[in-house]
């Protein structure tokens, strides 16, 4: 058999299958793995916990109860997504756990691969390698029965909606990411790329407040006010208590600058660098400046956000797939990108000895080196329009 030409015909049917068959093998092993216990003297938890606490918030939230305290009789740790959120995955919440968690993963898995395949301009080879890219931190984020290929895919597909001038539900993926994971709201930048901005403003403030009021369909106004303020309570008692894997986590472990004070800093300086190519206001036409501005959206809310974890790595990751693929190869580039994968992917992975693992690359924030550099290069490469596009997307924007 020409393996070769198999690939080439039917490449993203293989992905899709790889991608199905991940999030079969990631339930399997939440469901069958060790109970993990978290903290000294404290109970064990099934190896899929954090799907228990997205489980359990649906029915803490109908039973009237502050969604966002502890329950150790049902699951370690705090819920810290919004009330609607909770609305949303009763959904899943009344499945039986293995069909439930395995579901759970294939939404990640298969929003993330449409978002990838709905991208104009990129034909399927490309698209196909930018998932494969992304399979092995796909993985690590859906054993850990986490939303980050959710949120991904989420951010994704309103890009690729909106190339095609279908704005209510673009939104609706943003929105949604935000009721999620309120770093998503980021990506309404990219909508100054396109006509119709009072439309898409007006779709905006109409899937705010459906997500924001959707949780009356379970509980009362009074209830649903106070879940909001004590979710607001957690969110800023949650930014100063924590720094992860990124920007603000390697300064900590390097330099020891870890305060309050440098993290505000650090992400204003971000934001501004963020912002800066969208001062060239003429190449908003260009598709490929906006594709690489949605890579730079994907990069920024990991490498800048105080909260991110080893399973978060999975939007860094697609982000740096599309600028890699979105331009023609360069030497540098193509170093940038092994070294990404050696460095995020594989720099956690059984092949790194343990020791090295857990006395090098966890403690100095390894994996969070890559995405920053290749951030920065994007930002050059934006903000001085050195990339060589080799896509022009048909959409309406485009002609």
């Amino acid at each position: 058999m020409n393996w070769t030409r198999v690939w080439n015909s039917k490449n993203l049917s293989i992905v899709a299958f790889a991608y199905v068959l991940i999030s079969l093998i990631a339930a399997v092993q939440g469901v069958f793995g060790t109970p993990k216990v978290y903290l000294p003297g404290a109970p064990a938890y099934p190896d899929y916990n954090n799907y228990l606490i997205f489980k359990y918030s649906f029915y803490h939230l109908i039973g009237g109860k502050d969604i966002y305290q502890l329950f150790p009789a049902d699951h370690h740790d705090l819920y810290k997504y919004s009330p609607a959120f909770a609305t949303v995955f009763g959904l899943l919440s009344w499945l039986p756990d293995p069909l439930g968690l395995f579901l759970w993963n294939l939404i990640n898995s298969l929003c993330l691969f449409a978002g990838i395949r709905m991208l104009p301009g990129l034909d399927d080879k490309k698209k196909s390698w930018i998932l494969l890219f992304c399979l092995l931190e796909l993985l690590v984020s859906i054993q850990n029965t986490q939303s980050n290929g959710l949120m991904a895919g989420l951010i994704i597909l309103s890009f690729g909606l909106a190339e095609r001038s279908k704005y209510f539900l673009s939104v609706l993926c943003i929105v949604f990411s935000i009721y999620i994971k309120i770093f998503g709201a980021l990506a309404f930048v990219l909508y100054l790329f396109y006509p119709g901005k009072l439309k898409i403003a007006a779709y905006s403030i109409f899937w705010m407040l459906l997500m924001a009021f959707l949780p009356l369909i379970v509980i009362d106004a009074h209830q649903l006010l106070f879940l909001y303020k004590s979710w607001l309570q957690l969110l800023q008692g949650d930014h100063s208590a924590s720094i992860g894997i990124s920007l603000m986590g390697i300064m900590e472990s390097w330099f020891g600058a870890g305060s309050d004070t440098v993290k505000n800093w650090v992400v204003l300086a971000g934001l501004l660098l963020f912002l800066l190519p969208l001062l060239r206001i003429r190449q908003y036409k260009d598709y490929t400046f906006r594709l690489l501005m949605l890579a730079s959206v994907l990069l920024w809310i990991v490498i800048f956000n105080h909260k991110a974890e080893s399973p978060t790595f999975i939007i860094a990751m697609s982000g740096v797939g599309i600028w890699y693929f979105a331009q023609e190869r360069s030497a540098i580039n193509t170093v940038l990108l092994i070294l990404t994968l050696f460095l995020v992917s594989l720099s956690v992975s059984d092949l790194v000895p343990f020791f090295i693992r857990n006395e090098f690359v966890k403690p100095y924030r390894i994996k969070a080196i890559m995405p920053i550099l290749v951030w920065c290069k994007l930002i050059y490469e934006l903000t001085s329009l050195r990339y060589k596009p080799v896509i022009q997307a048909e959409t309406s924007l485009s002609r």
